[in-house]
């Protein structure tokens, strides 16, 4: 871990330190990393944001993205850090904790692995919806969404298969599965790579709401579902789109530090108030993926309710002040 200073290229000073979470799984089917490194960063006027891209999933590295920061800002994962600061530094400076008067929708339980026991955890924890990572393994897939369904018929399911799967095996495997388990598939994320002509065939075949995440853009049209990311999507101009588009939209944390998994929840409860009814339940807790820190205990333990750690601005007021941050002579 190390701390380095940094002038971007408009003279505005900011500075950064490196983190490293670890998960206790593997996250999702593109990546078999446990290790996630990243940097918080603090500017001159007082605010903080994180940047932790996913490689994997197309973002560039990390030295890319401080490359980028101190020069043109081509990625929207360094847009929107930026983005991040401005609006926690201009309520760090005033003294107010964003959080304060604003709802945060609800979170859907993250799992990464078919676990049965953390399945029955996040149900006697309240949630009603789980979000399931799933693997090329169908028919593993289906045999543990019967049993869940049996044991937790509240339950509902959302599954994410980060574009891993082909569209004529989901379509058989959708078919294939028993009426009542198919009744409690709420949508599925990402089943295979966004092409219009893709999904439209295989929505019209399985008759199953699909949900674009990696591939969100204003013309994303022939999903049914919009999911934001705020760490590299700019939540309004999709909202605004999904809105047109008559889609449902859910908003969730990028898997990355609690400051960047708060500023996404921030991001989902401003949204509902230009856009009432259209955030459904999101997906902002993801803290409990990786080994406790103490950023993560002051998220407070697994919920589905989101709570804003104390502190001005997005929060942490005590943790961040103890970081060795160094300016620029």
């Amino acid at each position: 871990m190390g701390i380095t200073d940094l002038t971007t290229a408009s003279g505005r000073i900011i500075w950064y330190w490196h983190y490293r979470l670890k998960s206790r799984k593997d996250l999702n089917s593109r990546s078999t990393r446990r290790e996630f490194e990243g940097v918080l960063l603090k500017d001159s006027e007082g605010g903080h944001a994180c940047i932790q891209p996913w490689p994997e999933l197309g973002d560039p590295s990390l030295a890319k993205c401080l490359e980028d920061l101190a020069g043109a800002r081509r990625w929207p994962i360094v847009r929107r850090a930026l983005r991040c600061m401005e609006m926690d530094g201009a309520a760090r400076s005033v003294e107010d904790p964003l959080f304060e008067d604003l709802e945060v929708p609800l979170s859907h339980a993250t799992l990464v692995s078919r676990d049965e026991l953390e399945v029955a955890r996040a149900v006697e924890l309240g949630f009603t919806v789980a979000k399931l990572k799933c693997a090329s393994d169908l028919v593993g897939t289906g045999a543990f969404l019967d049993a869940m369904i049996k044991a937790h018929p509240s339950l509902k399911w959302r599954l994410d298969f980060n574009e891993s799967g082909t569209a004529e095996d989901l379509v058989a495997w959708i078919a294939a599965l028993p009426a009542e388990t198919r009744g409690h598939i709420e949508f599925i994320e990402d089943p295979c790579e966004y092409s219009e002509p893709k999904w439209r065939e295989l929505h019209r075949k399985t008759r199953m709401p699909l949900a674009v995440d990696r591939e969100a853009a204003p013309s994303a049209a022939d999903a049914q579902v919009m999911v934001i990311k705020p760490a590299i999507d700019e939540p309004w101009l999709l909202a605004e789109a999904a809105q047109g588009m008559g889609q449902r939209v859910v908003v969730t944390s990028y898997m990355d530090h609690p400051l960047g998994q708060s500023f996404a929840a921030w991001e989902a409860g401003r949204l509902a108030l230009p856009f009432p009814g259209l955030v459904g339940t999101c997906g902002l807790q993801t803290h409990h993926l990786f080994e406790p820190d103490a950023f993560s205990e002051a998220l407070g333990p697994w919920s589905p309710d989101f709570h804003a750690a104390p502190g001005t601005g997005l929060g942490f007021n005590d943790l961040l002040a103890k970081l060795p941050w160094k300016r620029l002579p």
